[in-house]
């Protein structure tokens, strides 16, 4: 089983947040993280899942 984890910085660059919010967020265990040691390691497609459970969709179109 070949499991190619992410580190912050690539995590940053995947999703497009900084680090720091990366770091904020995962103090606050609001994305999915795996702690190895002290390592903050992410899981790609955790991350895809976790971005896809965050789209907005827009509203209806109200108009008649």
């Amino acid at each position: 089983m070949n499991m190619a984890l992410l580190t912050i910085q690539q995590a940053a660059t995947y999703t497009g947040l900084s680090v720091y919010t990366l770091y904020k967020m995962v103090s606050q265990r609001r994305i999915p993280y795996i702690k190895l040691g002290r390592a903050v390691r992410f899981h790609p497609k955790q991350l895809e899942a976790w971005i896809h459970q965050q789209t907005v969709m827009p509203m209806p179109d109200k108009r008649p």
